[in-house]
């Protein structure tokens, strides 16, 4: 059986960190990409990235994730959010190599009030989902060989992220406002990676013994196990934080209704993801997001 070895674009993205960190742990051989050293809409260094080193799979971590930003800069988040899982999708079709991209719960209006389906209606709000939306259907066109995995609040001790942003804030003001009236699940990005290359692992085994008969393709949700506010989100945070140390004291949090708040992209109410179908086809569990707040934590105060 022929080793397994993955190509991570946006290597330094807090999904791509994470990846790097967990296929480390692993033992898994691996090819790291960030932006800066080739752009994932650039065919020639891809193509010759995958010959060279007999890449077996691409895991897509590269996004524009600016969602507000995304307003005032729409030909970016094109090119980024589409094109480039475009591009991605034809080398991987032509290299006969499967494709797990990452997407977002931005592709729903957030109108639901019930876990959203892989089957459920797509109706992004903004710019920012419409372009991740967009790269779905481009991925589903070029590359029969993919995985889109959807995911939501995601936190890290990489990057720019609510928890990291919280944190910040709380050691600045005594006071907060915090969104009450947005329902998602936090999910720690580590988690997400482990599922990515379980998901890579399985495709891989299956693709050697049953020649990808038996493959399970196509779109997966994966958050966290417990739907809670941003205003719930925060106190978990400020109460672990302030548990290990790392706030002195816990700031008054005010609750915020979403119009109290506006912003330039219209957030969903509700994106709450079901995670059944992954647990079902890959016996991938929900991320236990209290216990990676825990953790995060931890890493931070150290």
């Amino acid at each position: 059986m022929s080793e397994i070895h993955l190509l991570v674009t946006g290597a330094n993205g807090q999904l791509g960190q994470c990846l790097a960190d967990q296929l480390k742990a692993q033992g898994i051989t691996h090819t790291l990409l960030s932006r800066q050293e080739a752009d994932i809409n650039d065919t020639v260094v891809l193509e010759q990235i995958i010959a060279e080193k007999s890449i077996t799979a691409i895991i897509n971590a590269a996004a524009y994730t600016s969602v507000d930003k995304a307003e005032s800069e729409p030909e970016l988040a094109k090119r980024i959010n589409e094109d480039g899982p475009a591009l991605l999708a034809k080398v991987c079709s032509r290299f006969d190599i499967a494709l797990l991209h990452v997407s977002t719960d931005y592709v729903f209006d957030g109108n639901k009030t019930t876990p959203y389906l892989e089957t459920d209606q797509t109706s992004p709000s903004g710019v920012y989902g419409q372009t991740k939306l967009n790269g779905e259907l481009a991925v589903h066109r070029y590359c029969s060989k993919h995985v889109i995995l959807r995911t939501a609040w995601v936190f890290s001790e990489y990057g720019n992220n609510f928890l990291k942003t919280m944190l910040r804030l709380a050691n600045e003001r005594d006071t907060l406002g915090v969104v009450v009236d947005q329902i998602g699940c936090p999910t720690y990005a580590s988690d997400i990676a482990k599922a990515l290359i379980s998901i890579a692992q399985k495709l891989q085994v299956e693709e050697q013994t049953n020649s990808g008969a038996n493959a399970h393709y196509g779109v997966y949700h994966y958050a966290g196990n417990e739907a809670v506010s941003w205003h719930a989100f925060a106190m978990a945070i400020f109460e672990e934080a302030h548990k290990q140390g790392l706030l002195k004291r816990i700031p008054t949090v005010n609750s915020m209704n979403t119009e109290a708040y506006p912003t330039p992209a219209k957030r969903p109410a509700y994106s709450v993801l079901s995670v059944e179908k992954i647990a079902n086809d890959y016996g991938v569990a929900a991320s236990d997001w209290r216990r990676a707040v825990e953790q995060v934590v931890s890493l931070l105060a150290a």
